[in-house]
């Protein structure tokens, strides 16, 4: 406890994440309310930058701008990079020109080329503008690569060394730089023309005789990715080869930035974000402020493919109402068509879960893409089977009629079939094509399973009841 502001520190008692967050924008809140600027100092003091971002974006817009004033320079550097994209731009709008430029130049070059792309396109002309020569350039260079690449991703603070150079000179290089590098564990060797010849890490340096040669004690073989790399490529060396960062290099093999674990991370949680939200047929958009974005965006970044459906549900309805002669004769025949088609449905979903995912993560190279296919078709065969034990019997008791449960039987045994072929193949089909799987699958293999599950049931029953009434559709 505090004797002078009442306030208790965060060290004082145990807590961690969410806890430690709610508790600190708590005292943040009530500190800066009463004028206690001292007292905020020693509050922020102990706790870690990402903690102090995510307290102050739980704080009212108001006082946002007065609690990041009280950090000091380095440590507001430190905990801009971790604020939320909206607030990034609040506090762009209340800070002073000479803050804001501060608070930029200091910024790591990949941190400040994710800023640019949340700002609007008359922000950033100003802001590039009024850099150092020297970061502009590297902050042109940085966004004159695509989007989603290791170019756009990667950071140019890192350290090259050249193979002339002996461990000892090697390790003065890297005691010189480290303050403005972003990680000194990857060192890499460049020859004249800054071609990527090797690599070693900073143990392997400590260790080396002082007088042997870099050239000598480096790994020749490196393992890469070039500029125009997709991220999700990058994020899956890293996690292959379990580095802590990885050479980027342009055309012609010249080494022009590293992308770090810490980005890659980001990567990944913005590709699984964009995947579910696609899984649910929501437009991706801004993952990161989705929660904070108005009504009619939310709407409108649902309202696309939830159109779609409705037409798709068209085409159903269609299907029922040409076989309606045969719901005519046995009406109960209707009551298992949300079944039907919800099984479908949901066996689809199962199986272009797997095959998106395995897309992902590049596993179904290993069994091949048709056999992934028909590996699920028969996986969906197999749950037609095993329901038909449950689901036979109640529709031949609910029906009161063998037709009504041999026509459910036989076509949900067709239907999942159907469902996980369509589950598998549409995901490879558009990958193929060069489209997002995750984003287009959910609504064609919806509409496939629905109007063609329709279809079968209701021409299955027609076949039966000719069959065994002589009635003919």
């Amino acid at each position: 406890m505090n004797e002078a502001t009442g306030a208790t520190s965060p060290e004082a008692a145990v807590v961690s994440g969410s806890d430690l967050v709610d508790l600190v924008a708590q005292q943040l809140q009530a500190l800066l309310s009463a004028g206690n600027y001292d007292a905020v100092k020693m509050l922020l003091h102990p706790v870690q930058p990402v903690d102090i971002a995510e307290a102050i974006g739980i704080l009212p817009r108001t006082l946002q701008a007065l609690a990041f004033r009280l950090l000091s320079k380095d440590e507001a550097i430190e905990v801009y990079e971790y604020l939320e994209p909206a607030v990034q731009q609040s506090l762009l709008e209340r800070l002073r020109s000479g803050e804001v430029l501060e608070l930029v130049e200091e910024m790591s070059p990949d941190d400040r080329v994710r800023l640019f792309d949340e700002l609007p396109a008359k922000v950033v002309r100003r802001l590039l503008a009024e850099l150092s020569p020297a970061e502009r350039r590297v902050t042109a260079q940085l966004l004159g690569y695509e989007p989603e690449t290791a170019g756009r991703l990667m950071t140019t603070e890192f350290i090259d060394l050249k193979e002339f150079h002996s461990a000892a000179q090697a390790l003065t290089i890297v005691r010189r730089r480290a303050p403005d590098t972003e990680t000194i564990y990857s060192l890499y060797v460049t020859d004249g023309e800054r071609h990527l010849t090797g690599i070693l890490s900073l143990r392997d340096l400590v260790t080396a005789e002082p007088e042997a040669r870099i050239g000598d004690v480096m790994t020749r073989d490196v393992v890469n990715v070039r500029t125009d790399t997709d991220q999700e490529e990058v994020a899956r060396a890293i996690q292959r080869y379990d580095f802590l960062a990885v050479p980027v290099v342009d055309r012609e093999q010249r080494l022009v930035g590293i992308v770090t674990v810490d980005d890659v991370i980001d990567v990944i949680e913005q590709e699984a974000t964009r995947d579910l939200y696609a899984a649910g047929a929501v437009q991706a958009g801004d993952e990161d402020d989705y929660f904070q974005s108005n009504l009619l965006v939310v709407a409108r970044r649902r309202v696309v493919w939830l159109a779609v459906l409705v037409v798709a549900n068209g085409f159903t309805s269609q299907v029922i109402a040409m076989n309606d002669d045969v719901l005519k004769h046995v009406v109960l025949l209707a009551a298992f068509i949300p079944l039907l088609i919800g099984t479908g449905g949901n066996v689809g979903a199962q199986s272009s879960t797997v095959v998106i995912r395995g897309l992902s993560t590049q596993r179904i190279q290993a069994l091949g893409r048709m056999k992934a296919v028909l590996r699920e078709a028969m996986a969906g065969g197999l749950l037609g089977l095993l329901m038909l034990l449950v689901v036979v019997p109640f529709a031949w008791w609910r029906g009161e009629s063998l037709l009504v449960g041999a026509a459910v039987g036989i076509s949900l045994m067709a239907i999942t079939t159907l469902a996980a072929t369509a589950g598998a193949a549409l995901p490879l089909l558009f990958d193929r094509m060069g489209l997002d799987p995750a984003l287009m699958s959910a609504p064609f293999i919806t509409t496939a399973t629905d109007v063609a599950g329709v279809f079968i049931y209701l021409r299955t029953a027609a076949w039966l009841l000719q069959q065994t009434n002589g009635i003919a559709f």
